[in-house]
């Protein structure tokens, strides 16, 4: 059985994720915590003596960023990719959730209901989203079979990719949650996906925040 293993992180806190405004692909950087946290993140990583073939993260610079403390402690390259992007959900992107009900109220209809084929004018349906999410991961399972893949991205994403290791359904409510700068260990065995571990976050000195781009 050749099992090929992912530890997802989560990118550190942004001044966005503070105000919780809805990032998507908007590129936000990283604020003081969350360079502080990707640091931790990197240290505890290191300190654990993990093994890793290959460090993955997406174009986005909140990712990009916690990907280079894991760069600077490990001294090896991290490898961009788009497809790891979060979710683009279109208009509402720059929207507090608090705002969002009152500019669009459609279309924060729509999201709350988490409906699928829903693109969020101009953004992308969870249907679509799910498509790259899964499709990223399984390129990624067949490039580097048997290996273990660090891979930098996103609340959203990586809750899409908690529902890939559980078959959890895309209509669902989302469970689980997915804090800055948290590890999250995901396998496949060749045939099927499991979860091992989720929502790590004992490197961190302070609690992290919860995701909302879902």
């Amino acid at each position: 059985m050749n099992t090929t293993r992912f530890c997802l992180v989560r990118h550190g806190e942004t001044d966005w994720n503070v105000a919780r405004r809805l990032q998507g692909h908007t590129d936000i950087a990283l604020n003081a915590r969350g360079h502080a946290q990707a640091m931790q993140l990197a240290l505890a990583l290191k300190k654990s003596n993990l093994q890793f073939d290959v460090l993955y993260t997406s174009d986005l610079q909140r990712a990009a960023d916690t990907a280079n403390a894991i760069v600077e402690c490990f001294n090896l390259p991290a490898i961009a990719n788009g497809e790891l992007r979060e979710r683009h959900l279109g208009t509402l992107q720059g929207l507090t959730i608090d705002e969002a009900p009152l500019a669009e109220p459609e279309l924060w209809r729509a999201h709350i209901a988490r409906e699928l084929d829903h693109e969020m004018s101009g953004g992308e349906s969870i249907h679509q989203f799910s498509r790259r999410i899964r499709n990223a991961l399984e390129a990624l399972r067949q490039k580097h079979l048997g290996k273990t893949i660090l891979l930098v991205s996103h609340g959203g994403a990586l809750d899409m990719m908690y529902r890939i290791a559980t078959d959890q359904a895309l209509d669902a409510e989302r469970i689980a949650a997915v804090p800055n700068a948290s590890l999250n260990w995901i396998s496949h065995d060749g045939q099927s996906w499991k979860l091992d571990r989720w929502a790590d976050t004992s490197h961190l000195d302070s609690l992290a925040l919860d995701n909302l781009d879902l």
